[in-house]
């Protein structure tokens, strides 16, 4: 039978000793959103508040929550945190929250991930509150944990439970319910596949985005059942692959944020969660473009494996596009067959 670690025999809490575990790297990414209106999404991603800047705030309140997690949860061990990630994202009627807190010491670091997600969904709380007093903070969740004895946990993939009445109450909620079951269903496949799109502009309504229903329609002409386009801001994008990721899909294809602009961040956001490269793929894209664009030599797009997914980085252009679905198209029969287990045969 389980027994929970923070309360001994004779029932009395207690704090866990943990001085005979082993120092591993210890990673916990956590998730949350707060549901408000659509009228408070479009000010939020407009930069319109009335006080300060919304998710900046809300941002360095994550961090500092996740840092004093030890003071505010009576039994929680104090830790020297390495590194403390808060992004965020958009629904129609939700800002979504995601922290990635990491260390090395003898244990994890979940608590600081979830208190990081909290404190930041309650500083978003404040922030619009004025504009919406009913704004609710919801759906507050441990993702993945990874090291110590037990190493990689992933939270399953289930159907959230219905609060009473949320469902009749809450016809958003309900709607995003069924857009995740659709997704699971969509990315369980054997050819699924996610486009991505890195664009500011796009993102907050400024301009229009031609590149992810292009390759939406190349992927479906090719036999995959197609998630997306998902569309991020450049700064966002880290969190913009978590979604792409989350249901394993066999393929994701991302476009834009590859330049050398400061706010190109795609490439480091893929490397980020890469297991392996594919430099090759990279390379022979670049090659392409540079042939007939000598600019496209610029592009710092990568490529590699996640698992059994494959990520490809393409560059936010028409021509950039064209240029990797010519160079793809030959190879993802074979290169999905290797990363499934299969099709392992050496060029002659």
């Amino acid at each position: 039978m389980s027994e929970l670690s923070h309360v001994d025999r004779e029932g009395r809490a207690r704090m866990v000793d943990v001085s005979a575990k082993s120092d591993t790297t210890r990673i916990a990414v956590a998730a949350g959103e707060l549901r408000t209106t659509a009228e408070v999404i479009a000010l939020v991603r407009a930069d319109d508040m009335p006080k300060a800047d919304v998710l900046a705030t809300a941002r360095i309140a994550g961090i500092a929550g996740a840092k004093k997690t030890s003071e505010l949860i009576p039994l929680c061990h104090q830790l020297a945190l390495s590194s403390v990630k808060v992004e965020f994202g958009f629904t129609d009627t939700a800002i979504t929250i995601r922290a990635r807190a990491k260390t090395k010491g003898p244990t994890g670091v979940e608590m600081e991930a979830l208190t990081a997600v909290a404190v930041a969904g309650l500083t978003l709380h404040d922030m619009v509150k004025a504009v919406d007093p009913a704004a609710t903070l919801d759906g507050i969740r441990l993702l993945t944990k990874e090291g110590g004895k037990h190493g990689h946990w992933e939270r399953p993939e289930e159907p959230a439970p219905a609060t009473p009445g949320s469902l009749l109450d809450n016809e958003p909620a309900a709607t995003e319910a069924a857009e995740d079951a659709a997704a699971v269903d969509i990315s369980e496949g054997e050819r699924s596949a996610v486009v991505l799109v890195a664009s500011t502009g796009a993102a907050v309504g400024t301009r229009v985005d031609t590149t992810g229903p292009v390759l939406a329609q190349w992927l479906g002409g090719l036999g995959f059942s197609v998630r997306g386009p998902l569309v991020y801001a450049d700064a966002e994008i880290d969190i913009g692959l978590a979604d792409a990721l989350r249901f394993a899909p066999s393929l994701v294809i991302s476009t834009g944020g590859t330049g050398a602009s400061p706010t190109d961040a795609t490439p480091e956001a893929t490397l980020a969660v890469l297991d392996r490269e594919l430099p090759g793929v990279a390379e022979a894209i670049r090659q392409r473009g540079t042939a007939k664009f000598p600019l496209a030599a610029l592009s710092r797009g990568v490529a590699g494996l996640v698992g059994r997914s494959v990520i490809v980085n393409l560059p936010g252009s028409p021509g950039g596009v064209k240029d990797g679905m010519a160079v793809l198209e030959p190879l993802l029969d074979h290169l999905l067959a290797q990363v499934a287990g299969g099709g392992n045969h050496d060029h002659k």
